[in-house]
């Protein structure tokens, strides 16, 4: 299963961004287990929230936010001088993002990303650990992409241990049904266990206005404690060598 999110058939993502609908985007699995989930996805054309900014506080720079969507992240990002780049596969959300010369590219975080193992930040934010519908394929994929020290910050279900894994189609307003797509769900409790398994260390977590998130760190990796290791030893030989 390869598509995306909210893409194929009646195309209902694209007519949100392309402001044809109002309303909620709805998730139902196609194995018609499960209640259906109501996604606020509006809420992705507007500004950052509080609870938005919260995350902001604890990134560093330079940052990737990973289904950027049109963009709002990466441009609050901006708003605080933190050098920021978003990622899409889709072309209306880059779009959207790139008009007023915010940085983004449309691409696949599988994909080959500029600043590989050299990010500061990577936002999943709005379920998009979901991408794929293998979240811990994604967060070994950002473990990967972040420099030594790096976070990844995550928001969370609500549901503290659910983990749900299914193939999904997205429901517009006016019934209109995208083609399928894999996606995950995971709580802020079963997260946890999840960013240990991807070689993540949880740093912190909270909550504003309901919504939770999580922050993780690669740790410094033997070689580069090695390498910072040797250099802070050798400075003081050299040092002594050239006072000779």
């Amino acid at each position: 299963m390869s598509g995306t999110f909210g893409t194929g058939g009646d195309e209902p993502y694209r007519g949100l961004l392309g402001a044809e609908q109002s309303g909620p985007l709805v998730l139902r699995r196609i194995d018609g287990d499960g209640a259906e989930i109501s996604i606020d996805a509006a809420r992705w054309l507007g500004l950052a929230t509080a609870a938005d900014l919260s995350v902001l506080d604890h990134a560093a720079a330079p940052l990737l936010d990973i289904g950027c969507g049109p963009g709002r992240m990466v441009r609050a990002a901006a708003d605080r001088a933190v050098a920021a780049l978003g990622i899409d596969v889709s072309d209306d959300a880059v779009a959207m993002t790139s008009a007023d010369g915010t940085p983004a590219l449309r691409r696949s975080v599988f994909e080959r990303l500029p600043l590989e193992g050299a990010w500061g930040t990577i936002l999943l934010m709005d379920g998009n650990v979901g991408i794929g519908g293998d979240p811990l394929a994604l967060l070994q994929r950002c473990h990967d992409l972040l420099a030594d020290g790096g976070s990844v910050i995550v928001e969370a279900d609500a549901d503290a241990w659910l983990h749900e894994t299914a193939v999904f189609i997205a429901v517009g307003d006016d019934g209109s049904e995208s083609g399928p797509f894999p996606w995950a769900r995971v709580g802020h409790a079963a997260l946890r266990d999840l960013l240990g398994e991807a070689g993540l260390r949880l740093e912190s977590e909270w909550q504003v206005s309901g919504r939770y998130f999580l922050r993780a760190r690669r740790s410094i990796s033997r070689g580069s404690a090695r390498a910072t290791a040797t250099t802070t030893t050798a400075t003081p030989q050299t040092m002594t060598s050239d006072s000779r």
